[in-house]
């Protein structure tokens, strides 16, 4: 089936999306956070120690999970095999820390279809709302590849600038975490819930013959919390955007090692390794924006 054209451009129908700090405490275990995080995780401690007891704070790239639904579903509307797709990129920009609960209203749209030879590549942006007060909340950008797709005579996608660490330079931050076997089966419950992350014969199908990989976006997760605790004392809410190149599948039970380079007086450089495949770079071209 080849590919709509007409959709570029088109925003789609707002989406509304509702959560409770129990979505965003789920996200955060899914992402790798532990009991020294407690701030993500329990309702009854006020973030950071302070008196207003709204509830525990939000890691950022949880903005992934509701942009999630109205991006997937212009891209099934597409005409491209979405049993085909695998994740090129993910950008976040936040305007504002994100409640523990809320309602909140999403648009998305295609920014362009383009040919990439064999492949092709659909990049999406979403704008997030309060759906309450309209404010703004955050915008994402997906980039997402479909296999076998390409040579259907489009343009070729912009070229990303590069994120350039600096030579030879050792890493101003690291943090090694082991995922869980179970890693990939937690994080899929706060929505992605593609069999490639669960079933062994449909991971084997697909080409995993290891077994189900993670998700990129839980790396990526991971790779957020990261920067937190090395960067923020712990307070996301100093993180102001956050982006990553997937390059290398993970699996549940792999050990990640983010390292971070400073390279601006608030933006840093990131790459995140498997540590236990002599340090195979997963995710690169990485940035923090504090």
């Amino acid at each position: 089936m080849a590919f709509d054209l007409s959709l570029v451009g088109k925003p789609s129908e707002p989406s509304t999306f509702d959560y409770t700090w129990k979505d965003a405490s789920l996200y955060a275990l899914g992402i790798g956070a532990k009991a020294d995080e407690l701030d993500y995780l329990f309702e009854g401690k006020p973030p950071r120690g302070e008196s207003s007891g709204e509830g525990p704070l939000v890691y950022p790239s949880f903005a992934v999970v509701p942009a999630y639904a109205p991006m997937i579903g212009l891209l099934a509307r597409s005409g491209g095999n979405l049993a085909m797709v695998v994740h090129g990129g993910q950008k976040v920009r936040m305007h504002r820390p994100l409640p523990p609960e809320g309602s909140l209203r999403t648009t998305a749209t295609i920014r362009g279809i383009y040919d990439i030879k064999k492949f092709a590549s659909i990049i999406t942006d979403t704008h997030t709302v309060d759906a309450k007060t309209g404010e703004p909340l955050f915008d994402t950008t997906w980039t997402i590849i479909f296999r076998g797709e390409g040579g259907f005579g489009g343009s070729p996608p912009p070229k990303d600038e590069p994120i350039v660490i600096p030579a030879g330079a050792a890493p101003d931050f690291s943090v090694r975490e082991p995922t869980s076997k179970e890693q990939a089966l937690l994080y899929r419950l706060s929505g992605d819930l593609n069999p490639l992350h669960a079933d062994p014969a449909f991971a084997a199908a697909a080409g995993f013959t290891q077994g189900p990989i993670l998700h990129g976006l839980c790396t990526y997760g991971h790779m957020v919390r990261h920067v937190v605790k090395s960067l923020c004392d712990g307070d996301a809410r100093k993180l102001k955007g956050f982006d990553g190149q997937f390059k290398r599948p993970v699996w549940p039970g792999d050990v990640l090692v983010t390292n971070g380079w400073k390279i601006g007086d608030s933006r840093w450089a990131l790459q995140v390794a498997v540590e236990n495949r002599e340090g195979e770079v997963v995710i690169g071209n990485a940035q923090a924006l504090l």
